[in-house]
């Protein structure tokens, strides 16, 4: 199944020259989007991950069904401000300024194998703020996955340890 024709883009979102890359034509088909989690699963099972972390918001679309398929955990990567109870805090550089993302101080135990999913890799910022709050906490980040990649922002080697998409563009 070819999972790019169930990705819509629309342009100009959700500022003038962004080509939004859109899953929830994707999710909603219940055939593709069970393909995608099955591939996702195929790919980031050899890892043998005790725990799938989530990045806010469409991360967490991904974590959760992969996590069940895989019979692990899942943690959630949130937006700051959203996780309640203490949590250890990561920034990371946006266009525009700075962003951060925060993990319950007991999300992970030392040494758990961790795989951080997102629903698309642009500019590695948020994968890369969230392997330093899991590292920090102990985790052993053994690998992050996508279902999208911007492979012409070439982030992927910015990353520092396995990566996998499902889907690749080449170009705006």
């Amino acid at each position: 199944m070819d999972l790019k024709t169930h990705i819509r883009q629309i342009p100009d979102f959700p500022k003038v020259g962004i080509n939004f890359f859109d899953i929830s034509t994707l999710i909603k088909s219940p055939l593709a989007w069970k393909t995608a989690v099955e591939r996702m699963a195929q790919a980031v099972g050899p890892w043998k991950p005790d725990l799938i972390a989530g990045i806010d918001a469409r991360g967490f679309l991904v974590a959760s069904p992969l996590a069940l398929q895989l019979g692990c955990g899942q943690v959630m990567v949130r937006k700051k401000g959203k996780l309640p109870g203490r949590v250890n805090r990561a920034s990371y550089g946006l266009e525009y300024g700075t962003d951060e993302v925060e993990i319950q101080h007991d999300a992970v135990t030392t040494g758990q194998r961790v795989v951080i999913v997102d629903d698309l890799l642009a500019t590695g910022g948020t994968i890369l703020a969230a392997t330093k709050l899991l590292r920090e906490a102990g985790a052993n980040v053994v690998g992050a996955a996508c279902l999208i990649e911007l492979s012409f922002i070439q982030a992927r080697g910015k990353l520092g340890m396995p990566f996998h998409s499902l889907v690749q563009y080449e170009s705006e």
